[in-house]
């Protein structure tokens, strides 16, 4: 793409645009440039315009920035982008629950809006997503591009395999697979017995990519083994990537799925908020998270003084799309928790990088007796043990007025039940090196509830013993 084209915006792509298979590259040039240069040729334009087109198309910017003193003409560098103040997911809520159904950042007609996403809605009130015609075929460009950069090739079959539903993950992977020319296996994930099934198809078609989320793939690898499957013989994965949770990213989960597999673990993904997601992702030589600045600029900040980090600072993710024009997210907090370097890749990117990948978020972080503990960390340290299985919960409770974490973990299938004592104090000694006080309960395999899509491990009781108090 010549640099012409590259300050188009909303930029406009050669859909029938496919590299060279021996190219390690989509886009040689942007990817290589040298990062002063992309900053000033690439990002800042892109920001700028579309700060103007934010400013102009959204009633919810417009007043925002206006309580700030921000005006888009005020942007003239990085730096400035400063100035203008976060958003967070309460106040999108917040704003479509007044102006529903896609509140006041819309930005598009209805005519313009070419698919319906939305959260899982949880908690709360679900985000509706509305994303335009034109956004689709940017997020589909992005993803083929970034999935080219850790393998992909239009030779190759890739399962899908999470839920199809109001979930971006999927669809994303499905509009970056087919862009790419790739085969697309839409498996799916969450009817009952289509896990069985899954491991049936995955034999007879034996496709050479799989994504989802680590914890399904491991529960996938599990039920595989029990049913006499070999992952490494039946199956025919040489990547596997991710989102939706930290696991690809933490080294131990990363190991044992590529062992289980035989293929490469790329970690993968921002929040649906963001998509495309997939813009801070590894690339093969899975050296951590890339974040392709050129489609959705990241910072990362102090989480007390909200200060933009140096490189080489641990802090929380703000990211801002640049070729959005549906909901354009401008400075949104997600708060996942990072470090991130600007050292060289073997890849030869010239991107920032997240070494270590996203190993927690601000609002999945807890405070146990005055330590800052991250599931991420008690999950790296389970894996890494010889004898776990593959499930484990974090629980923290209160006696009278102390915090107590309590680790459950499975032993695995092949340990026998004698052994289990050995492990529990080996799994006490390593999360106390860790400076963590815990107390860990061995649970048999298979006893803790298994999830096709996130999985949930964190129960915290606090909350229960306070009202029981305050009642009292």
């Amino acid at each position: 793409m010549t640099k012409d084209k590259l300050m188009e915006w909303p930029p406009e792509y050669d859909r029938s645009f496919i590299p060279p298979d021996d190219s390690p590259y989509w886009n040689r040039e942007l990817e290589t440039m040298d990062p002063a240069q992309r900053e000033e040729e690439v990002i800042l334009p892109k920001l700028q315009a579309q700060i103007k087109y934010a400013y102009e198309n959204s009633s919810f910017y417009k007043k925002k920035w206006g309580k700030a003193g921000v005006r888009p003409e005020d942007i003239r560098s990085l730096d400035d982008f400063e100035k203008i103040p976060f958003v967070t997911k309460e106040e999108i809520r917040q704003d479509q629950i007044e102006h529903p159904p896609f509140g006041s950042n819309c930005c598009v007609s209805q005519e313009e809006v070419a698919r319906v996403h939305g959260t899982s809605g949880t908690t709360g009130k679900p985000t509706a997503f509305s994303i335009s015609k034109g956004d689709v075929e940017r997020i589909a460009e992005a993803h083929a591009r970034i999935m080219w950069n850790f393998g992909l090739r239009p030779k190759d079959t890739v399962f899908i395999g999470s839920f199809f539903s109001l979930y971006l993950g999927s669809w994303g992977a499905l509009l970056g697979t087919e862009r790419l020319g790739a085969t697309v296996f839409p498996f799916g994930a969450g009817v009952p017995g289509q896990s069985d099934r899954a491991l049936e198809w995955m034999k007879e078609v034996k496709p050479t990519a799989f994504y989802g989320t680590p914890s399904y793939s491991l529960y996938l690898a599990e039920k595989a083994l029990a049913r006499g499957f070999d992952p490494l013989k039946d199956f025919n994965f040489k990547i596997l990537f991710f989102s939706g949770e930290p696991g690809a990213g933490v080294p131990s989960t990363k190991k044992r799925i590529e062992e289980i597999y035989g293929g490469i673990c790329i970690d993968a993904g921002s929040t649906a908020e963001m998509t495309p997601w997939m813009a801070s992702c590894e690339c093969n030589h899975r050296q951590g998270m890339h974040l392709y600045q050129d489609i959705v600029y990241s910072e990362l900040v102090d989480l007390d003084t909200k200060k933009r980090l140096p490189y080489g600072e641990e802090g929380a993710t703000v990211y801002t799309h640049l070729e959005r024009t549906s909901q354009p997210m401008i400075r949104f907090w997600a708060g996942d928790i990072s470090m991130w370097v600007d050292d060289p890749c073997p890849c030869g990117r010239t991107y920032p990088r997240f070494p270590k990948g996203v190993y927690g978020r601000a609002d999945d972080m807890f405070v146990v007796r005055g330590e800052n503990v991250y599931p991420s960390a008690i999950e790296d340290s389970i894996r890494a043990i010889k004898g776990f299985g593959d499930e484990f919960r974090i629980i923290i409770t209160r006696e009278k007025t102390m915090d107590e974490l309590i680790v459950q973990a499975e032993y695995a299938p092949d340990v026998k039940p004698g052994d289990a004592p050995g492990l529990k104090a080996q799994l006490e000694k390593v999360l106390k090196a860790r400076g963590l006080r815990t107390v860990v309960q061995m649970k048999e395999p298979n006893s803790i509830e298994r999830t096709q899509f996130k999985a949930k491990r964190i129960i915290d009781k606090r909350d229960l013993y306070d009202h029981i108090i305050t009642e009292k």
